[in-house]
């Protein structure tokens, strides 16, 4: 029995069951023109569901037009969206892998400047008017960064964009939702005390900046029911999310235990790296903390999924010991399609990540460059 054996036992999630425990984690890749999902996506997703994936979770997908750093991201929040998700929603599920989609919303992290969000013809909209700090766009003219952003009047608006998102997924034949509640976006973004200032119901208590997070939650659960899951970063930094130690611990608590009781698939925690630790006005802008020891118990019927630079020795030891359900893996999966096979067979991961074509930049003609070209291990 290989010291990874405990990764590919079964899990029962929700409404279905994975073959396994290393689950691919969304990455924003920017394959999208358009905004349209397309056939190298399918090419890219299949290749890890191949590759033993125990479930896929989409790239950020965007709920509304939005004006984000990441011109090329996909997104469902039309019928044309979801027709083309759901092509290859089929090719995963041909090779018997469950996939979820990652709804996203980034609140303030858009710019009224960008050609997507003078599309969408609405301001960019936040808890607050609270621009946050740092920011490129680099398809804008002179790369400007984060501005400050229009305090949504009724956040109930944007919470049945991520409904009507949800809508659509179920028609792709999504198998279930992620919530994007990490890295500073909106749901982020209501949670934390430096982006949401509101004096009504939304904003001020714990409770009420809790609020908006566990309402999308009821939201979208009436549309998938316990296959819904949310993603959380409690030390923030990136994105210029963060607060006090005490503020961090008491707000994340209070949220991790009231989601859990609205019944999920599972809760994602992100702990820190430094990394997504950027340095602002001289210091680490994250809150360090043990984001697994100290949030995991609040975790009772939901399953945990621990993230962040776990590698597969790390993840068998958590699943072993009982403080991890699964792991979610990000960056590897990138540059092997078939991580869980190598890591079953004892395979080394050992592909050398080709960084200037994460994304994909303006004037590149082959989208398959950095994104669908990395070799699987050989015998």
């Amino acid at each position: 029995m290989s010291a990874t054996s405990v990764l590919f036992t079964p899990l029962r999630l929700g409404t279905i069951t994975i073959p396994n425990r290393i689950t691919m984690a969304s990455l924003t890749r920017s394959r999208a023109p358009g905004t349209i999902p397309n056939d190298i996506m399918k090419e890219y997703y299949v290749q890890r569901a191949r590759g033993g994936a125990g479930l896929i979770v989409t790239e950020g997908t965007l709920i509304t037009r939005q004006g984000t750093e990441w011109p090329h991201a996909p997104g469902i929040w039309n019928s044309e969206q979801a027709t083309a998700w759901k092509k290859i929603v089929d090719a995963v599920h041909a090779e018997d892998t469950k996939i979820y989609s990652q709804l996203w919303h980034l609140g303030r992290l858009s710019h009224p400047e960008a050609p997507e969000q003078k599309l969408a013809g609405v301001p960019v909209y936040a808890p607050s008017a609270i621009a946050a700090k740092g920011g490129r766009f680099r398809h804008i003219a002179r790369e400007p960064g984060y501005v400050t952003p229009t305090a949504v009047e009724d956040p109930c608006t944007l919470i049945k964009s991520y409904k009507d998102s949800a809508v659509l997924a179920k028609e792709a034949g999504f198998d279930g939702i992620e919530l994007h509640g990490a890295n500073g976006y909106l749901i982020t973004q209501f949670l934390d005390n430096s982006s949401n200032q509101r004096t009504d119901k939304w904003g001020g208590s714990i409770e009420n900046r809790c609020r908006f997070g566990l309402e999308v939650i009821k939201a979208v659960k009436e549309i998938f029911g316990i296959d819904v899951a949310i993603k959380l970063s409690p030390t923030g930094g990136y994105n210029d999310a963060g607060m006090p130690l005490q503020d961090t611990i008491e707000t994340y608590s209070y949220f991790i235990k009231e989601a859990d009781k609205l019944g999920l698939s599972y809760i994602e925690l992100m702990r820190y790296t430094k990394s997504f630790d950027p340095i602002v006005d001289g210091k680490g802008r994250a809150t360090k903390h043990d984001v697994f020891e100290i949030y995991a118990p609040f975790i009772k019927d939901a399953k945990f999924f621990a993230n962040v630079e776990i590698t597969p020795e790390e993840g068998a030891t958590l699943v072993s010991s009982g403080k991890a359900d699964a792991i979610a893996i990000g960056f590897n999966w990138i540059t092997h399609p078939d991580l869980a096979k190598r890591v079953k067979h004892g395979k080394p991961l050992n592909n050398r990540p080709d960084i200037p074509h994460l994304q994909w930049g303006k004037g590149e003609e082959d989208l398959r460059v950095g994104y669908t070209d990395y070799p699987e291990a050989t015998d």
